[in-house]
């Protein structure tokens, strides 16, 4: 599977955002997906993940309450939306599939996409 992020953009602390993840290929219901993101210097980190139906979420406790990660497999398309943004929250922003259940593990996610820039200011 491909997967193609967009959304992100330059906001204003407390403001939002909706991330979008757009897939190829026909099996995207099967896989559980994921989003990660990267701030300048730091290591990639886990956001939130979302099962194959849509029925489970898991998120980071960093991001809890203000994310809310959600899918649409007639649309190919995973969401984040992003609300109460804080700089803290600025990175690139990387969605990711695996097959079977939700994991935070970034290892165990086989297809990535492209990342896409979330910058907020204060």
């Amino acid at each position: 599977v491909q997967l193609q992020a967009s959304g992100g953009g330059l906001v204003q602390a407390g403001d939002s955002l909706r991330l979008s993840c757009a897939a190829s290929g026909r099996t995207f219901s099967i896989y559980a997906l994921g989003w990660f993101r990267q701030a300048p210097g730091k290591e990639r980190e886990f956001v939130a993940t979302v099962s194959s139906d849509g029925g489970s979420t898991y998120y980071a406790d960093s991001v809890k309450g203000r994310f809310t990660i959600s899918r649409d497999n007639t649309e190919n398309t995973v969401y984040l939306r992003m609300d109460s943004l804080k700089p803290e929250d600025t990175a690139v922003y990387y969605c990711a599939a695996r097959l079977g259940f939700v994991r935070s593990s970034q290892t165990t996610y086989r297809y990535w996409g492209q990342g896409t820039q979330v910058t907020v200011s204060s």
